[in-house]
């Protein structure tokens, strides 16, 4: 059910990249992730790493941030062109997420999602649960992260649902 091809089931929207610098590592990891493979080049070279390394927690946190900005520009260019926008609710919860190699300095990810459906909730007329498979690839378009998410999505009432 959609009035906009972009949350058609195997619609894909590229998010962005994100070039991983080592202080933009360690800076995130004192923060949030103080492993010595995340804080600590010196250290961090006697790990199993081999190098400094991004926390998993810090690369899903940059598909957030470009998930969030893709949504805002997807809005504004929907405002101008007159199309009608959803509205968004909380995301109950996410499951399997993955982190499927190393991100290190200098490493730059592609960011992207997938939708995976909608589904009309009995318990919140008017409402759906957007679900969405994310991810993040590296320059040889590697899988290096992924996780499946959902989220409250309220199309406006004249939209078309799909046949």
């Amino acid at each position: 059910m959609s009035f906009d091809p972009s949350y058609e089931p195997g619609a894909r929207r590229e998010l962005g990249t994100y070039v991983f610098t080592a202080e933009s590592i360690i800076e995130f990891a004192r923060q949030f992730d103080p492993q010595r493979f995340h804080v600590d080049p010196e250290a961090a070279k006697k790990s199993v790493f081999g190098d400094l390394c991004a926390s998993g927690w810090h690369t899903a946190s940059v598909w957030m941030k470009l998930n969030i900005a893709a949504s805002k520009i997807e809005t504004r260019k929907a405002i101008e062109e007159g199309r009608p926008v959803p509205e968004f609710g909380p995301s109950p919860g996410f499951r399997n997420l993955r982190w499927f190699k190393p991100v290190y300095a200098g490493d730059e990810l592609a960011y992207a999602r997938i939708v995976r459906g909608t589904r009309a909730l009995n318990s919140r007329p008017g409402w759906s649960i957007l679900e969405l498979t994310c991810e993040a690839r590296n320059k040889d378009g590697e899988l290096v992260m992924n996780f499946d998410s959902a989220a409250l999505i309220k199309f406006p009432e004249n939209h078309q649902t799909a046949p």
